[in-house]
């Protein structure tokens, strides 16, 4: 996992091109004094050289009537991303993408029994996907990809006058962010990150608490992905080659940052008033990965190709410094026997909140935690008026407890009504970022690194996210597909 700084800097396009090319960080670097202070040199040089070409922070889209999608991926999380789709109005699903012709064929029946007509699909070929992005007939590419493809897919759509919606992380490297900022502002085409822990019902709570002053001003927060997943990382059919498998075996760091991160950013007004300056990460080693691999590898010769001591460790700490002199802690494990927990610990100078474990609690100044009752009224007053519209239809109709229908609901909403999207390409870039950021620092010792600035410095005037629902609002949903979902349930138990 090191290679010297000479090797890097060709690996990462730097080195006979100047500083008009970005540093990739696909791999770890030279930990030795010489070639870390080197590389960081070059990489603030590079990151200084940038300009913005336009500001899409509460960019407007022209409006759309109907929001026609090209939906890409329809594995593991793709079938319920679609279903949460086809259930919402002004959606027209033109277009599906996969290899596998049992996953097309679950797609072709979601349609079907939502009561929509057939889409065009694509897969015959790995980059079939293309064909889908140059259509004419489609306004949002929805991509539910593995990690590798975000990027190209990404770009790819955005060059062909297409808004992105990805999962999450939007990049590997910061040459892929650099990659998504910029195609962005120069088509003036919307890529969103599908952070659906943005829209949990808590969440948004405690950010219009924020932003309504009860919390004062925020001095730290925690952030994590806690989730043990080592059986499903593991499991033969979960994920297709077995990439998020290998995934593990190839880099340190934190590979999925952004489910603690993204709404502690939106409580701190990252990007829209201060922004992360630098961060250092520390790695456990590996006590789960390994030890499993050479279990499964006994009793079954599938898994001796992975019996190996290469996996990155289990436990990722990382603090994070802003501008203004706040502090983030963001941890990633999901190798461990743990609860599932994201942490999510909001301090101010008048209020804390935390989520995990649950319950979720508040507390205004003291050493208590308020009351059940005390906890019901302040959600009856701070509640945001989207969860108030559209929350009890998005636990009907589930994903997460309601938050992912939230999610894509208010999407499809921001680009029917042409209103900026809550989040924009410089926070799937920047929450994306800690990939990279993260593996750097692991590789050199937890030497820390400056975080760069994805919006070239119109973070000093861009306007915190806006959850009031002023304008929008007036999505509806297709209320009988809902709730012949919500019978087919009943019927099943």
């Amino acid at each position: 996992m090191k290679t010297n700084r000479r090797d890097f800097l060709k690996s990462a396009g730097l080195a006979t091109a100047g500083l008009a090319v970005s540093p990739a960080l696909v791999s770890c670097v030279n930990t030795s004094e010489t070639g870390a202070m080197n590389f960081k040199n070059t990489y603030d040089e590079v990151n200084k050289s940038r300009k913005q070409h336009f500001n899409m922070c509460g960019y407007a889209a022209p409006p759309l009537e109907t929001v026609r999608v090209g939906f890409i991926g329809l594995g593991n999380r793709g079938p319920s991303s679609l279903r949460r789709l086809c259930l919402i109005e002004g959606v027209e699903i033109k277009a599906i993408c996969d290899t596998r012709p049992e996953s097309l064929a679950k797609g072709r029946k979601m349609l079907e029994d939502t009561g929509l007509p057939p889409a065009r699909e694509y897969g015959t070929t790995e980059d079939d996907w293309k064909r889908m992005c140059e259509s004419d007939d489609i306004d949002l590419i929805y991509q539910v990809t593995p990690w590798r493809l975000h990027t190209p897919v990404s770009v790819f759509a955005m060059e062909h006058g297409k808004h992105v919606a990805v999962e999450m992380p939007a990049a590997l490297s910061i040459e892929d962010c650099w990659k998504l900022v910029e195609t962005s502002e120069r088509t003036k085409k919307h890529c969103m990150m599908l952070e659906n822990c943005c829209y949990d019902f808590f969440e948004m709570q405690v950010l219009n608490m924020a932003q309504q002053g009860v919390f004062g001003e925020i001095i730290h927060a925690d952030a994590a992905y806690i989730h043990d997943q080592l059986g499903i990382a593991f499991g033969k059919n979960v994920y297709p080659g077995m990439w998020l498998l290998k995934e593990s075996q190839t880099r340190n760091g934190n590979h999925y940052p952004t489910h603690g991160l993204g709404p502690v950013c939106q409580v701190m007004n990252i990007n829209r008033g201060d922004r992360m300056t630098k961060l250092v990460s520390m790695q456990s080693h590996d006590f789960t990965y390994g030890p499993e691999a050479h279990r499964r590898a006994q009793e079954d010769d599938f898994y001796k190709e992975f019996d190996t001591d290469s996996y990155r460790g289990n436990m990722n700490t990382s603090i994070i410094k802003t501008e203004k002199g706040r502090t983030i802690m963001l941890q990633h494990d999901v190798s461990s026997p743990r609860p599932y927990s994201r942490i999510y610990t909001v301090s101010g100078t008048k209020a804390v909140a935390q989520k995990w474990p649950l319950p979720a609690r508040l507390s205004l100044g003291g050493h208590e935690w308020l009351s059940e009752n005390e906890m019901k009224e302040l959600e009856e007053k701070y509640l945001p008026p989207v969860v108030k519209l559209i929350g009890e239809l998005a636990r009907k109709v589930g994903g997460h407890g309601g938050m992912d229908f939230i999610m894509d609901w208010r999407l499809i909403d921001c680009l029917r009504n042409g209103l900026p999207l809550d989040q924009d390409v410089y926070d799937a870039a920047l929450w994306s970022s800690m990939v990279a950021l993260t593996e750097w620092s692991v590789a050199n010792d937890s030497d820390s690194i400056k975080v760069p600035d994805f919006t070239c410095g119109s973070y000093k005037t861009n306007q915190p996210v806006d959850i009031s629902l002023k304008e929008g609002g007036t999505t509806g949903v297709r209320i009988q597909s809902i709730e012949a979902d919500e019978t087919k349930k009943q019927q099943s138990v």
